[in-house]
């Protein structure tokens, strides 16, 4: 899993069969202090999710599994962060 933020959404009117009535979001990934963390990534959305918001992002396998087996799914978010806590080691 990785952490992103929505910077954006994707709206397809023709999508391959088992994506019918899904939300697509844009997501950067990020570091917990907020930084860009690598490419933008394509994710199905089903709980909600909305532009600034930090979320947590599933890939490969296991997101597909959350939808039909069939749908050609790599990435989905399956939850929104409210809050977190990260100890910085000591230099």
């Amino acid at each position: 899993m990785i952490l992103g933020r929505v910077i954006g959404s994707i709206w397809a009117t023709q999508k391959e069969e088992g994506m019918s009535q899904l939300k697509l979001l844009m997501i950067e990934p990020i570091t917990w202090k907020g930084e860009p963390a690598g490419q933008l990534i394509i994710a199905a959305d089903r709980i909600g999710a909305g532009r600034g918001e930090r979320v947590i992002v599933s890939r490969g396998s296991p997101a597909r599994i959350i939808f039909h087996k069939s749908a050609p799914i790599d990435a989905v978010v399956v939850g929104i962060v409210d809050s977190f806590e990260v100890n910085e080691p000591e230099e």
